[in-house]
């Protein structure tokens, strides 16, 4: 009954009509953002980041929520429409759903996605609201040796876990973990890596490596390699935007199945919703297979419901996890993790003692952000499709002007706007080398964490760094880590292996012939 009241009085904040627009804002930009291939969340986050500063904190983070919220939606719409999902969470979406679009079922498969992705959500919603503050207690059991094991588990199971060479994701984390220890040591005083310069004594912003990694890094390499960058043919919908009663009866269990999927790896440093969305596929062709008319490779509704499901629960999830233990799973939410830390706020028990007004607005517009993305996908489709209209030149032209404006706004330097350029170079050339994002943004956001816990855990034990591995909850993350690791690489020995006897069945096929 406490968690009831706290939410009711989280709504009458989030219904004010301030914070209704934010929400509203919030939703727009990143369903826009979102339908542009090869943008995202992330990257409306970051541009928003370093311009939000001058509102209240409870408007910023509502408004964050729905851009993050907004960008699920979106890139199901292009991926539906076009065949070209925004992010990689929704390529799962694209294998049905551009199936059912050429059978001319394009309004019916955008009807799915998005009820898909509010079921998701606001499933997600309501199991935070009461899981968060469980946690939050929970976590006040942490000592600094809980927070370097889970800050470790972080970095393991996100650089293994979100690329397909577990070197490229370790190198992206050490040039996370790299910038991050630039500046003066907080306990010796001793500046590091700073090449004697005064620029540098205060550290690299993280404001300013996100937008240069995201949004700067991603505009090089689109303006590098236009040419290969082919767009296709909108397929436009035609015929009723809403589900039949057969069509509802098809799609629910997939709905279900693909929620469940999705809540768990919500709390899992697992790189984001990508791989819940692709294990919900994965089941319900399973499950198609066994059916006496398979119906997967022509449009199959099951195979767009489950995913969407899946990627908006997870999301829904990985905002509890942020809030309760200060945990981020993906670009995103460590973006978020970094603009509560800019705000002088540390996510976990003591933000739901210090501000939770704050805490219980924002839980409560997931609710609001949920109902108004439903309202804007479901007719509006077609007129997010035309945002694809703007001419690449402008489109990336303002991106990269409103990087500069933005970085120079909340910092005043020069300097600043030459270690955007820089750091964008650098993540131009990782998106080139196919180097994961996600990796370097959370090593830069929990490296001083992880530094800060080693230190302190050490020193209460005089050097004795067996303290590192003792006490049940140190051995349960570490468990946890082994069994996400192996997960990891099991899936990447069955992925190979059946990768192996397809290239044999091909050879014998042609040697046949």
């Amino acid at each position: 009954m406490d968690t009831l009241q706290l939410l009711l009085d989280g709504f009458a904040g989030a219904l004010s009509l301030q914070n209704l627009l934010w929400v509203l804002i919030g939703c727009v930009l990143g369903t826009a953002v979102g339908v542009l291939p090869g943008l995202g969340s992330s990257m409306a986050v970051a541009l928003l980041l370093p311009v939000t500063f001058s509102l209240e904190p409870t408007a910023a983070f509502i408004m964050f929520a729905g851009v993050y919220f907004g960008g699920l939606f979106g890139d199901s719409t292009m991926g539906i429409l076009m065949n070209t999902p925004g992010q990689a969470s929704a390529i799962a979406s694209t294998f049905e759903g551009h199936k059912m679009a050429l059978n001319g079922r394009a309004a019916q498969a955008l009807a799915t996605a998005a009820i898909g992705a509010f079921i998701g959500g606001i499933v997600a919603s309501v199991v935070v609201v009461f899981l968060a503050p469980v946690l939050a207690d929970f976590s006040t059991r942490f000592g600094p040796a809980e927070f370097f094991a889970l800050a470790v588990f972080a970095f393991a199971a996100t650089s293994s876990v979100v690329t397909d060479s577990a070197i490229r994701g370790l190198a992206s984390l050490f040039i996370g973990l790299g910038i991050a220890v630039i500046g003066i040591d907080g306990v010796s005083g001793a500046p590091r890596f700073t090449m004697d310069s005064p620029n540098l004594f205060d550290g690299i912003s993280l404001v300013t490596v996100t937008v240069a990694v995201l949004a700067l890094g991603e505009v090089i390499y689109v303006a590098c390699l236009e040419r290969h960058v082919s767009g296709g043919k909108i397929i436009r919908p035609k015929g009723r935007p809403w589900l039949s009663r057969a069509e509802l009866r098809e799609a629910a269990p997939a709905w279900a199945r693909g929620t469940a999927i999705g809540l768990p790896f919500g709390v899992i440093p697992a790189g984001g919703s990508e791989i819940p969305t692709f294990l919900a596929y994965g089941l319900e062709k399973r499950l198609d297979a066994r059916r006496a008319q398979p119906k997967f490779g022509t449009g199959a509704i099951r195979g767009l419901a489950a995913p969407e499901a899946a990627g908006n629960s997870t999301t829904g999830m990985a905002m509890g996890a942020l809030l309760a233990l200060g945990l981020p799973i993906s670009a995103t939410a460590a973006i978020m993790l970094a603009a509560f830390r800019q705000y002088g706020l540390q996510p976990g028990p003591l933000l739901f003692e210090r501000a939770p007004d704050l805490v219980w607005a924002l839980l409560a517009s997931f609710f609001i952000a949920m109902i108004v993305l439903l309202i804007l996908n479901l007719p509006f489709a077609m007129l997010w499709a035309r945002l694809l209209l703007i001419p690449r030149p402008y489109l990336y032209a303002g991106i990269t002007v409103f990087c500069a404006f933005g970085i120079y706004a909340t910092s005043g330097s020069t300097f600043d706007l030459l270690v955007l350029l820089g750091v964008g170079i650098v993540g131009f050339l990782m998106r080139a080398l196919d180097f994961p994002i996600a990796p370097l943004i959370i090593g830069m956001v929990l490296g001083p964490l992880a530094e800060t816990s080693l230190r302190d855990a050490t020193m209460s034990a005089n050097g004795d760094f067996s303290v590192l591995v003792q006490g049940p909850i140190v051995l349960t993350l570490y468990a946890l880590l082994i069994l996400v690791l192996g997960f990891a690489v099991s899936g990447r020995i069955r992925a190979r292996r059946a990768a192996r006897a397809q290239a044999r069945a091909d050879e014998e096929v042609l040697v046949s012939r």
